[in-house]
């Protein structure tokens, strides 16, 4: 049995049991006897080839000798976007038995009332924000005029780029308003570096982590509680 679910390990009781010619019951009670218990797969954004996942290793291979023959982590600012809905449910924790469910919740509805918050950061803290109002989105041009304004920003609240002999490293996604020729051409007339990364790489994000997924935990009733 052990053989088989290295093959497979979401094979069915009753596929199991066709295989080795015995009952579903004596399956269950070997899986059981095994300390199996079954669980639901994760999703995942995107299911990564052989040829995606190489180039993966060797951009992170790159990144990680650069940052050892000269650190390059502070001077770099990122940004994002996400999704900040206005009546959203706390999930639930819960301790279980490995073969009981745990408490669900149903997700927040993604056509319900929600605003979008941008966020443009260093290791210093925050440079710049926006929260769009309800039912604006980002297209080339939006992103294009925060840029102009991150830049502002920056000149403002962090004039030792300025003065630095470093250049200030950008780190973006690759989401089609970002590499508009618009944004492009923009970000070649203020001589920053863009940071090269492979695609698919929201663990690179640190936003996702430190302040999206903060504000996924909080419940908010209106555009105005989300802003203050």
């Amino acid at each position: 049995m052990q053989a088989l679910l290295d093959e497979d390990d979401s094979q069915s009781q009753k596929m199991l049991a066709e295989q080795l010619g015995i009952s579903q019951a004596a399956i269950s009670m070997r899986l059981h006897a095994m300390g199996k218990v079954q669980k639901i797969g994760k999703w995942v954004p995107h299911e990564l080839n052989d040829k995606q996942m190489k180039r993966r290793q060797n951009t992170y291979q790159i990144l990680l000798a650069r940052q050892k023959k000269k650190s390059f982590l502070r001077r770099i600012v990122t940004g994002d976007e996400n999704w900040t809905y206005f009546q959203n449910l706390k999930r639930k924790k819960s301790w279980v038995d490995p073969a009981q469910l745990s408490t669900s919740s149903s997700r927040s509805n993604r056509f319900g009332r929600k605003t979008m918050l941008c966020v443009w950061w260093d290791q210093e803290g925050v440079i710049y924000y926006e929260l769009l109002k309800p039912g604006e989105t980002i297209n080339a041009y939006r992103y294009h005029q925060q840029l102009i304004k991150l830049h502002r920003a920056l000149r403002e609240k962090r004039s030792h780029y300025r003065k630095r002999h470093d250049k200030l490293i950008f780190f973006h996604d690759n989401a089609p308003s970002h590499t508009s020729t618009m944004v492009q051409n923009y970000l070649e007339t203020l001589n920053w570096e863009v940071l090269s990364h492979p695609t698919y790489s929201s663990d690179l994000a640190p936003s996702d982590y430190y302040l999206f997924d903060a504000l996924a935990e909080q419940h908010f009733d209106s555009y105005e509680d989300v802003r203050e």
